[in-house]
């Protein structure tokens, strides 16, 4: 894994203080065991996140986007998607949008 070296990442409360004004609906943080794999599956809202621990692989069809610590996803409702999670796991911080 790359080495991350003072990333100005914002702070929790920051990004969610941000997403809320944006008009986004809810914000959580989200934490994810190593190795962990959730199978294809959909949301009802619009999502936003930073990756701040760990890694991931959103695979959306036959796309697989791997993210580390600052990397930022940003999903569609009803998008049809899987997620793989590394040895360490990982947290992000999501911004739900209702729709």
């Amino acid at each position: 894994m790359k080495e991350i070296v003072n990333m100005n990442l914002p702070t929790f409360e920051d990004f969610k203080s941000n997403a809320l004004a944006r008009g986004c609906s809810e914000v959580l943080v989200r934490e994810w065991t190593p190795n962990q794999e959730v199978d294809e599956h959909s949301h009802p809202f619009k999502a936003e996140a930073l990756i701040v621990e760990g890694e991931m692989w959103l695979i959306v069809g036959a796309d697989a986007q791997h993210l580390v610590l600052g990397d930022t996803f940003n999903l569609e409702p009803h998008v049809l998607h899987s997620e793989k999670y590394g040895p360490q796991g990982a947290i992000y911080w999501v911004a739900r949008t209702n729709t």
